[in-house]
């Protein structure tokens, strides 16, 4: 079984507690994620393999483990509660921290370059991309204007420009002003929407047989990707109409709309607000 998003260990540590035979590969990109994992699953040492990995680079990383196939994927998109909890990393609006963003604090550039030297139509096509901000070009503006000022170098300046770039009567509605400028900054910093657009169908070749994929992502640019994918494998390939009996697909759906988590759920964990859930099933074929 793989979790490709392993962070701190939580989901790892109820697979490995509920399914005593298994054995867990445990993918990320955060060296930190790694560390806190180790503590956390050292009861189960010899049932698990932790590798720090891109979770597109998946079937190499169970073939170097001795593995054809997997029967069991979990992904957890997104940005860790871990990584939400230390300020340091910068993902967070609501603590002052420097601007980072990097999953992998070892590779790429940081939020600080990205803001501090993309060019205002750059800028204002990352937040409207993968943040959906109707607001980009004037947070973008903005943003040009003060950084000639003073260059930013914290999160909490950046996310007060935000707020003050967005009108009084919509920053009363939806939550934190800035929530989906800084959203933005982190999937194009961590390339999360290319990598995820590799990763998704990397990972159902290499389902066995009856093996299970379940994804939780938490916003509609991740939802949109996996739907995409998996509708693709679940469908027969011979094109409606034609007298031709189809053949049956290698993959079945296991939910045929995304779920929610459950109000209790929620109330226990709030960052479970905007979760969708789908899951799928290799009912033919073998591990590629």
């Amino acid at each position: 079984v793989v979790d490709a998003t392993l962070g701190a260990g939580g989901h790892s540590f109820e697979l490995l507690t509920h399914f005593p035979n298994i054995h867990l590969i445990g993918i990320d990109r955060d060296l930190t994620a790694i560390d806190h994992a180790k503590t956390r699953l050292a009861k189960f040492d010899g049932r698990i393999t932790l590798i720090h990995a891109i979770y597109d680079q998946m079937p190499q990383v169970i073939a170097a483990a001795g593995y054809s196939g997997v029967d069991g994927i979990l992904f957890d998109l997104g940005v860790s509660s871990m990584q939400l909890d230390e300020p340091e990393r910068g993902f967070s609006y609501a603590q002052n921290a420097p601007l980072d963003m990097r999953m992998d604090s070892t590779d790429g550039i940081t939020a600080a370059e990205v803001i501090n030297t993309f060019g205002g139509k750059e800028l204002a096509r990352i937040f409207r991309e993968y943040g959906e901000e109707r607001f980009a070009s004037r947070i973008a503006d903005r943003i040009i204007k003060e950084r000639e000022v003073e260059l930013f170098t914290n999160s909490s300046r950046l996310a007060e420009v935000i707020r003050e770039s967005i009108p009084a009567a919509t920053r009363r509605t939806g939550g934190h002003p800035a929530k989906r400028t800084f959203q933005a900054l982190r999937i194009f910093i961590n390339d999360e929407i290319s990598i995820l657009e590799r990763a998704i169908p990397a990972a159902l070749n290499i389902l066995n047989q009856n093996g299970r994929m379940v994804v939780l992502s938490y916003h509609s640019l991740e939802d949109r990707i996996v739907k995409r994918a998996f509708t693709a494998v679940s469908t027969s390939s011979v094109p409606h109409g034609l007298p031709i009996e189809p053949t049956p697909a290698d993959y079945r759906l296991l939910t045929r709309q995304s779920e929610s988590a459950s109000d209790v759920e929620i109330s226990e964990n709030p960052r479970a607000t905007s979760v969708r859930l789908r899951a799928i099933e290799k009912v033919g074929g073998v591990a590629a």
